[in-house]
């Protein structure tokens, strides 16, 4: 038996944030805020773009005939899929430095697109928001901030971007970041960090710029380098969805029955006593394997199989969990909603309620009311829901599920909405 490689669980555990290997983070803003610039830009700073690659932006970048680089390009080839019709939710990018390895989400700035950007938010650890420093917040400002707040991201990086285009001029960083400020009060748990920056010409990307000596703070890349994030994972509430049944019934392993599926949150270990849901019925880890290693302990996200002590009914959708803290069945559940589809949600439509692998038939009983991006306010008496819009609902459904509150853990505490008749995911959905 083997215990896992550096134990890195043991310390976001123990610590609640750390220095990750990997920082993920998504990238959104209006369109034409210049969020394609500024990914090329940390892109190419970085040093993170292959020789053909820059050859040929080198190469297309001079048709502009003024032979800059056009760091925007480094995105076009997803900018011509969508033009294309070619339906792309969230693009990745990755670059590293000797300090850190990143993930881009790349999210679109169209308003119509928004709804992908739950798709690359509810993966990051945080969220650069893009905001012209000619126009200032905008309610697409607002928008993408609520959804970082909803989906739990802890970190908003505002960027105030184009500051060349306003003569780097600190009255009106300031102005922004007072405008900012006063809206994201409303917001929950988001720790708010304001960048004045250039991405066409580098301003405070990679070094502090000397047009804008006024600021006084650390430049983009600096600051992903050293921010300490916590780890998407509860630790504390052991759950795993079990994706399949595994039985071999061959000569060496003809009583072999193990539960395989990915541990979404908490810590498992040899020994330990665990509830089958939604049978209820206890047993104790007999043993936790991945391949042909078995393990003395494991933890989210590792995918293993598990062996019980007892021979219990167990199959796919099927939770187990640990059982002093387990989910509680549930048939009405309180969510918040974003609406992905371009169909009209109303009071009473039917859908597919998806979590983990688990399927069932629900209801959208009570449309209780929607989030106006404006201010942060709830809207009551509400009939329906159109796209784009964030609401909160009463959801029924068909048979039990087994949920956690999303902010005490959002692998457990998310699910989608998916259309029974087009198959087209609809919604996805918080727990509240």
């Amino acid at each position: 038996m083997m215990r896992l490689p550096k134990q890195q669980w043991k310390t976001e555990r123990q610590w609640g944030t750390f220095k990750m290997d990997i920082l993920r983070f998504i990238t959104a803003g209006n369109v034409d805020d210049g969020k394609s610039t500024l990914i090329g830009r940390l892109l190419y700073d970085s040093k993170s773009i292959l020789s053909d690659q820059l050859e040929n932006l080198k190469n297309s970048s001079g048709n502009n005939g003024d032979g800059n680089i056009d760091l925007a390009r480094l995105t076009d080839g997803l900018r011509a899929e969508r033009e294309q019709g070619i339906t792309i939710d969230v693009a990745y990018k990755y670059f590293s430095t000797p300090k850190r390895k990143f993930i881009i989400a790349d999210s679109p700035g169209h308003i119509q697109y928004t709804r992908n950007m739950v798709t690359g938010a509810s993966g990051s650890n945080l969220a650069i928001i893009l905001v012209d420093a000619r126009h200032g917040v905008t309610e697409q400002t607002k928008r993408h901030s609520i959804i970082s707040s909803l989906v739990g991201i802890e970190h908003l990086v505002i960027c105030i971007n184009k500051m060349d285009l306003v003569d780097f001029s600190e009255e009106i960083y300031t102005s922004i970041k007072n405008d900012f400020e006063s809206f994201a009060q409303k917001l929950d748990a988001l720790k708010l960090h304001f960048i004045p920056i250039s991405a066409l010409l580098g301003d405070n990307i990679v070094e502090r710029s000397s047009n804008m000596p006024w600021y006084d703070g650390k430049s983009l890349l600096h600051f992903l380098e050293d921010v300490e994030v916590k780890s998407q994972f509860n630790y504390e509430l052991p759950r795993l969805a079990v994706q399949t049944v595994i039985r071999p019934k061959n000569n060496d392993l003809h009583d072999y029955r193990g539960y395989a599926g990915k541990i979404i949150s908490g810590v498992f270990k040899k020994g330990d006593k665990i509830s089958a849901l939604p049978s209820g019925f206890n047993s104790v880890i007999k043993s936790i394997n991945i391949n042909d290693v078995e393990l003395i302990e494991a933890a989210a996200p590792l995918s293993v199989t598990v062996q019980l002590e007892d021979d219990i009914d167990i199959s796919r959708g099927d939770i187990i969990a640990g059982i002093e803290n387990h989910p509680h069945s549930q048939k009405e559940i309180n969510a918040v909603l974003c609406w992905m589809d371009t169909k009209k949600l109303n009071s009473g439509s039917r859908y597919l309620f998806q979590y983990q692998s688990k399927v069932v038939k629900c209801v959208v009983a009570e449309i209780k009311s929607r989030i106006n991006v404006d201010d942060y306010s709830e809207i009551s008496s509400v009939d329906s829901a159109v796209l784009n819009d964030i609401v909160k609902v009463k959801i029924k459904t068909a048979s039990p599920v087994y949920l956690d509150e999303y902010k005490k853990n959002k692998s457990n505490g998310s699910f989608i909405l998916v259309d029974e008749f087009t198959n087209a995911t609809a919604a996805g959905g918080m727990v509240i």
